[in-house]
């Protein structure tokens, strides 16, 4: 099995993320949250829980925090790196689920919400799926559920990649790092997980307009650096047959 550490990224979370963190803890003894700025008592919660704790001093959006615990993960030695939000949406009673899909190399694993999908709402939804068109196309294969924080990536793929992480590239990090890693030959499987949307959780941070508009500029420049990448589009779309060791299933 492969060794890992799950990172937690963590914003005003004081209701769900000591639950998050004692269900993460149940799979691994290394379990990082990282604290963006909150101005709640999210820290306050993970006291009596043996985490990795880090704060930021200030509100730097969630590629910061995602960064932070990566870097930190890597230091540890281990083979992958497991990303879960901290609002309850995410269950870590899944991520063995993600560890027997990790047996071929050169894969990230996206734990996909495409079990009662009718939980998301209409406007995430729409936002879901414009940025899977776009970011299939940039990386050149179908893909699911992009904007699915709950991941596995091999730590191999993470030593390699430099992306960036402030602030305004708050949920672009999670998109970029798909089509790059495409471009470094590891490509993303998809895991159906059932979508869960807490009754305690708060408000999500993301803005389905906003940030779905940040995420398609992003691939926008991308794609006119390659000449629109028409080849990528056709086999994102399966009117190409996708290259080998190229899959979202």
């Amino acid at each position: 099995m492969k060794t890992y550490a799950v990172v937690i990224p963590a914003y005003n979370e004081s209701r769900t993320i000591a639950d998050v963190a004692r269900h993460a803890l149940a799979q691994t003894a290394q379990v990082i949250v990282v604290d963006d700025g909150s101005e709640d008592d999210t820290v306050g919660q993970l006291q009596t829980l043996p985490v990795i704790l880090f704060r930021h001093d200030s509100n730097q959006g969630k590629a910061a925090s995602l960064w932070t615990g990566m870097q930190h993960a890597l230091t540890l030695g281990v083979d992958a790196v497991i990303t879960l939000d901290g609002d309850g949406q995410h269950r870590p009673e899944d991520i063995p689920r993600l560890l027997q899909a990790a047996q071929q190399e050169n894969r990230i694993i996206i734990a996909a919400r495409l079990q009662g999908r009718e939980q998301v709402p209409r406007a995430r939804r729409f936002g879901h799926r414009m940025a899977d068109f776009w970011i299939a196309w940039a990386a050149g294969y179908p893909l699911r559920d992009t904007q699915s924080g709950f991941r596995l990536y091999p730590a191999d793929l993470l030593r390699r990649i430099k992306l960036p992480h402030s602030r305004a590239y708050s949920f672009v990090f999670e998109s970029e790092i798909l089509i790059e890693a495409a471009r470094l030959g590891y490509f993303a499987q998809a895991v159906p997980i059932q979508a869960i949307y807490p009754p305690q959780a708060r408000t999500s941070h993301y803005r389905p307009w906003a940030d779905t508009s940040r995420i398609v500029r992003m691939v926008a420049w991308k794609l006119l650096a390659r000449g629109l990448y028409i080849p990528g589009l056709l086999r994102s779309l399966g009117v190409l047959p996708a290259p080998s060791g190229q899959t979202s299933k």
